[in-house]
């Protein structure tokens, strides 16, 4: 085992070190704050020696030229030490790279439950699915339609959500803490892309025909088609928000993606693999989604909470007609999504149908509106799959982080009772 005295003392033949006073001090200090002693080391270490090549003489020089308080300057928000009650959502001109103190304990907790919460796609034992997708009769027409129309839309779906991670939340959320979850969820969001590749390699479908349904299937295309409509504008690395018309924008693109594209668009795919799991088909594809909706579930959450916190810190935002878009944006997406249930179950199938699961979807979207305060548009409408209540309820989340971390992290089997 290593001791921390072994690092004080000097290599076998080597010299004594120096003084601890000649240790160069912080960057960010002022340069007439720095210890002359320092800045002597640093000079001589700076001159150019008679071995040194022309490219390294070159960058001795040009580092003689930098402005440390120009560089801190260009850094994201202020260079001054960050107060608590400076931090925002959106807008916020602190530093940005400042991660403590927390504001938000909710987002850093995510964060290290997401990081808990990790697997990889391999884990999972795919022999069981191969050879029932390979078997003639293992599969009814209608169920092999359903397992390609998921794979279909979900092996681009988490892409189109990555991006707008990456390419536009990112970068216009102005919370460091927040940001940390976001790079979190990104990564998520590459494991689950990577699941849905896994997944129809392994079966030996056509990736041409999979990959491409976002394009060539109505159902799926019209679900890609209405996210990507609020990312055009904000991916666009000019985009700023500070006005109340960009900061409408980007509110609406938060709520495209959690409330909709999360929150609505996957929960037929996911209940219709999750029921073929439960009646022990299909079974390693359905622990990939059952893996994939935990995290999702904890997305979906994540979003929401941001959203609300948003509207806490700037209410002018939350105004009738803003009230009235986010109504609308949920209730479109529901409607296709109900399009998307007739579309990949036209009879019963797996103990459900279209009618039952345009019930379940208006229940979510009774769920959804409640959550970001809006009035439920569904009234008395129950959920007929209690079961995927179980699997995505959030405290149940919580006990499952706690109680089973080693399974979860190594792909433990999961029970589909």
């Amino acid at each position: 085992m290593l001791s921390w005295d072994e690092f004080d003392q000097p290599e076998e033949g080597a010299a004594p070190a120096k003084a601890a006073a000649a240790a160069p001090q912080h960057a960010s200090a002022a340069p007439e704050h720095i210890d002359h002693e320092a800045a002597g080391s640093v000079s001589e270490a700076r001159a150019v020696q008679a071995g040194d090549s022309a490219a390294v003489a070159r960058a001795k020089a040009a580092l003689n030229d930098l402005d440390i308080q120009e560089g801190l300057d260009d850094l994201e928000g202020s260079a001054a030490r960050v107060q608590v009650d400076e931090k925002r959502m959106i807008n916020c001109r602190a530093d940005l790279n400042q991660l403590v103190p927390f504001k938000y304990d909710w987002a850093w907790q995510k964060y290290l439950d997401g990081c808990a919460n990790h697997w990889m796609p391999q884990e999972v034992n795919m022999n069981a699915d191969i050879a029932l997708w390979k078997s003639q009769d293992g599969l009814t027409e209608d169920e092999r339609r359903i397992v390609k129309r998921n794979l279909g839309f979900f092996s681009t779906a988490d892409s189109l959500v990555a991006n707008n991670l990456v390419l536009a939340t990112y970068r216009l959320i102005t919370n460091p803490e927040c940001r940390q979850y976001i790079l979190r969820q990104a990564f998520e969001e590459a494991i689950h892309t990577h699941a849905y590749q896994y997944c129809i390699e392994s079966l030996g479908m056509d990736e041409g025909e999979i990959f491409n349904m976002y394009h060539e299937i109505p159902s799926v295309a019209k679900k890609a088609a209405w996210g990507l409509k609020y990312t055009r504008s904000i991916s666009d690395p000019k985009f700023e928000t500070g006005t109340v018309e960009t900061d409408k924008q980007f509110l609406k693109n938060l709520i495209a993606y959690y409330c909709v594209l999360e929150g609505i668009f996957f929960y037929c795919g996911f209940t219709q693999i999750l029921s073929m799991g439960r009646r022990n088909k299909m079974t390693g594809t359905a622990e990939q989604f059952q893996y994939i909706l935990r995290d999702e579930s904890m997305h979906l959450n994540f979003g929401i909470d941001m959203i609300n916190q948003i509207k806490i810190e700037n209410p002018h935002l939350w105004d009738a007609d803003m009230k009235d878009e986010a109504t609308q944006m949920i209730l479109q997406g529901t409607q296709l999504e109900i399009e998307y249930a007739r579309d990949t179950m036209p009879r019963g199938v797996l103990g459900m149908n279209a009618a039952m699961m345009e019930d379940y979807l208006k229940f979510i979207a009774n769920r959804r509106l409640s959550q970001i305060g809006l009035k439920e548009e569904y009234p008395g409408t129950t959920n007929p799959f209690p079961w995927m209540s179980e699997i995505m309820d959030l405290k149940k989340e919580k006990n499952f982080f706690e109680t089973r971390v080693i399974e979860y992290q190594t792909g433990g089997a999961l029970s589909w009772d």
